[in-house]
């Protein structure tokens, strides 16, 4: 491997070309791992850190390295340290607190629209508080039911989408499916059976002359 490398390194250099430098981004606040400490989601940084790349970890996080870090540092910058960290966590942790029962409080409506006596529409709305990709979710919606599906603007603002045919209840099915990890990656497996609203709208009938 090391070889492969000084091979691929030395013809860059032939060639007169700079060859690209990786660079790793943190999956958590998206800075390179050794900046991890800076962000207020240092502590999901490091765990993810960990996980993933248990070496750089060691590098940066590990008792030595602290200590490393630590010993240049004076007790008054320690402390101020300490104390802007714990506030950066604590206010992620509200952040995530507040975003979790915002999610609680969320619904799915998933509404069958009649627009004549032999052709249905399915609309569903509220996907987006879930964090769940509308582009994504339609595309699925259209492979699973041989049909359209668009992501459309509502009355307020709002985006939804459109499907083909009167498909309610498949829907909820799909959203509630916790098996196919197909469904799961898209609907993040977030959406429980009390947050789906299932309502119908018929056509106005129309004043009689």
């Amino acid at each position: 491997m090391a070889s492969a490398e000084a091979s691929t390194s030395a013809a860059a250099h032939a060639s007169g070309k700079i060859a690209a430098k990786q660079v790793l981004y943190c999956a958590i606040c998206s800075f390179p791992p050794e900046y991890c400490e800076f962000s207020s989601k240092s502590s999901k940084c490091k765990a993810w850190l960990e996980e993933a790349h248990p070496a750089l970890y060691s590098k940066y996080y590990s008792d030595t390295a602290l200590e490393d870090k630590l010993a240049n540092l004076t007790v008054e910058q320690r402390e101020a340290l300490d104390k802007d960290l714990a506030k950066k966590e604590k206010k992620e942790e509200a952040k995530a607190e507040k975003e979790k029962a915002k999610i609680a409080a969320s619904k799915v409506t998933v509404k069958r629209m009649e627009r004549n006596k032999k052709k249905h529409v399915t609309s569903v709305h509220g996907l987006h508080f879930f964090g769940v990709d509308l582009k994504k979710a339609a595309k699925l919606f259209a492979n699973k039911f041989g049909a359209g599906a668009t992501v459309s603007k509502t009355a307020n603002g709002d985006e939804e989408i459109l499907i083909q045919g009167d498909v309610s209840y498949d829907v909820e099915e799909m959203l509630l499916d916790r098996e196919d990890k197909k469904l799961v990656a898209v609907f993040l497996g977030k959406i429980t059976e009390d947050q789906i609203e299932l309502t119908e709208e018929k056509p106005k009938k129309k004043a009689q002359q």
